[in-house]
């Protein structure tokens, strides 16, 4: 589309002059080199040592690497990766970086959302890979000496992440807390990292609609997370038990998941149940 097309705005400048002194006066030129003579600096900065940063590059350097071309040089993974780094380790907004790096917001746009997702596909699999029977007896042992829940393979919950609002979405990501935002539904280990996360459902639905939506919550319904067979509980000649989710009271009860009882009319047996619950929960 020409810049004289009705309805374009018509661009003033080819490059900003500010943006132009980008390998003079930028963030990335005159501090990154200075950065790496300092481990604990680096980390400070990017919320990762060098050697992980280093690794990345490895891993990433064929998707962050552009050509030149005859009318600019291109980003360097470095600098790309830097920049998404920033961002995800300050939150600070696409306005803000564009003063630290002088790169043009639509450019950090494209350099951050890009970045993510090669992060996502390159990183998937070996970060968070497709748990096994194996995984979720570790997962279940872990509970099980921290908490002293048995048969447990996780902690379920759902969590709120704000964004803008999208285009043309009316009211449905606006939130309780009067705020636009996409549900993180996630379910966490005993070592507090992700087992399996479902992202992007509305904050207007329930924690139990949305887990019964989601994939992770078919899969659990058609048998196809690999669980394992049922075990006979600790200290226990009663029947084998079925391994088991906590959640709390916005999920509904199922054979694989599991919720404290209602607070009302609570005996003693069931309220030392829901403490047990709660406090491995």
């Amino acid at each position: 589309m020409l810049d004289d097309e009705p309805g374009r705005k018509r661009r003033r400048l080819w490059i900003h002059p500010i943006v132009a002194q980008r390998q003079q006066k930028g963030q990335f030129h005159k501090l990154y080199t200075d950065l790496r003579q300092d481990a604990n600096k680096f980390k400070s900065y990017c919320r990762m040592s060098i050697e992980t940063f280093d690794y990345l590059l490895i891993c990433f350097h064929s998707d962050l690497n552009f050509m030149d071309t005859c009318m600019r040089r291109s980003i360097s993974a470095e600098q790309r990766l830097l920049v998404t780094l920033r961002f995800l380790a300050t939150g600070n907004s696409f306005a803000s970086l564009q003063f630290e790096f002088l790169l043009g917001i639509s450019t950090i746009s494209g350099i951050v959302c890009h970045t993510c997702k090669v992060i996502w596909q390159r990183l998937r699999e070996a970060v968070m890979p497709t748990p096994t029977a194996a995984d979720w007896l570790r997962i279940a042992d872990g509970f099980y000496k921290c908490a002293q829940f048995p048969n447990c393979i996780g902690a379920l919950d759902g969590k709120n992440i704000r964004m803008k609002k999208p285009p043309h979405s009316g009211s449905r990501y606006f939130n309780y807390k009067q705020y636009f935002s996409v549900v993180l539904m996630a379910l966490a280990d005993s070592d507090y990292k992700f087992v399996i996360v479902d992202i992007g459902a509305y904050e207007s639905t329930s924690d139990s609609r949305i887990f019964s939506v989601s994939r992770m919550g078919e899969w659990l319904r058609q048998h196809q997370l690999a669980l394992p067979e049922p075990s006979r509980l600790p200290r226990s000649a009663g029947p084998p038990a079925p391994f088991v989710i906590m959640a709390d009271e916005g999920f509904a009860v199922s054979p694989h998941l599991m919720r404290p009882f209602p607070r009302c009319d609570l005996d003693v047996r069931k309220g030392i149940f829901n403490y047990r619950l709660t406090r491995a929960r």
